[in-house]
């Protein structure tokens, strides 16, 4: 369905990162839909799929639960690498540098992210072979990862940047992402896994790439298309203190959770040790920030819905996609024809 003279080489990437998340979606589904039938047949039909006093086997579970879970993270993480792709070149006023590259790197992620599932799965007894298998399969996804937040942070360089909230969030995702990503390598290594495994170091890389990935990304995505959805320009003030109250209370309730997982904290447990006291408080302090603090997306939204200053077809200078050639808000069958597609409104 693109308008004529939009090739695949120049649809804009958050169409790209839902074209593979969709790929995604129809391989990995099913691996769920197949691991939950079987846990409900071993609980209902006396079945001994995962029963072990069946003949079953618990981590042949982990196996599938996990051949869906590694791609699912991506299927968060992709759309989240589109919507940045689209905010900071909007706000750093130059074309996305390395457009081909990043198109590869979407299909790199999707395709590596099936060969990696059992990093999670050091301590199961997997043979050894396997384990430096799935070590170097998931170094190898960092490369593709790697070669988008560089071209992200070129496509800044001596740009003429300007920091709206969206911009804000975009760069709050970068910065977390990135420590995120450089605490999974951390743990993609299997010797230091090991030791890792299941304590709150876990718990506090999982939070840097899924909460960046999937809210801060989201909330970049919502700021920078709400003038279209609305009509009317939201107010600046409230978004850049929802950002930097969120950048602020999300450090403080993750960031202690690396040095207690690296002393020896085992997640999912009811009680813990006195010794790891103070740094829970200062996290539950800040979880308890970061969650307040969210309510003011409500506020952002709600005002923005009911008036305010009115928002022109393309309310951002540096913004380019055909939805910005339509009035805000967009009209309903926005296009009665196929649109003209003009080369200036390419991404690639």
């Amino acid at each position: 369905m693109r308008t004529p003279g939009m090739t695949l080489m120049k649809m804009p990437l958050f169409c790209w990162t839902w074209l593979v998340t969709a790929f995604l979606l129809i391989a990995s589904m099913p691996i769920l839909a197949g691991a939950v039938t079987m846990l409900l047949t071993d609980r209902h039909f006396g079945t001994s799929f995962f029963n072990a006093a069946g003949g079953g086997d618990p981590v042949l579970f982990q196996h599938i639960f996990w051949f869906f879970g590694h791609p699912e993270v991506y299927i968060i993480a992709l759309p989240a690498f589109g919507v940045v792709s689209h905010v900071i070149p909007a706000f750093s006023r130059k074309r996305l540098f390395g457009y081909t590259s990043m198109v590869y790197a979407i299909a790199a992620i999707g395709l590596i992210s099936f060969f990696v599932w059992a990093h999670h799965m050091y301590v199961t007894g997997i043979p050894l072979t396997g384990q430096l298998y799935f070590m170097y399969a998931t170094m190898l996804i960092a490369i593709p990862t790697g070669v988008k937040v560089f071209n992200w942070v070129t496509t800044m360089w001596r740009g003429s940047l300007s920091f709206e909230t969206p911009m804000l969030f975009a760069l709050g995702f970068l910065v977390l992402f990135t420590i995120g990503g450089l605490t999974g390598l951390v743990l993609a290594m299997t010797a230091v896994d090991i030791q890792l495994q299941d304590t709150y170091y876990v718990v506090a890389h999982f939070h840097y790439v899924m909460v960046a990935g999937a809210l801060f990304s989201a909330y970049a995505g919502l700021y920078y298309w709400l003038p279209k959805w609305t009509g009317h320009m939201y107010s600046e003030g409230l978004g850049k203190l929802h950002f930097w109250l969120s950048m602020v209370f999300f450090n403080i309730a993750f960031f202690p959770q690396h040095f207690l997982g690296l002393a020896g904290m085992p997640r999912r447990i009811p009680d813990y040790a006195q010794q790891f006291a103070d740094f829970n408080m200062i996290s539950t302090i800040g979880s308890f920030g970061f969650g307040f603090s969210q309510l003011l997306v409500l506020v952002v939204v709600f005002k923005a819905m009911k008036g305010g200053v009115k928002a022109e077809a393309r309310p951002w200078d540096g913004a380019h996609g055909l939805e910005w050639t339509v009035p805000s808000p967009a009209p309903h069958h926005t296009f009665e024809d196929p649109p003209a597609f003009d080369p200036a409104e390419a991404h690639g």
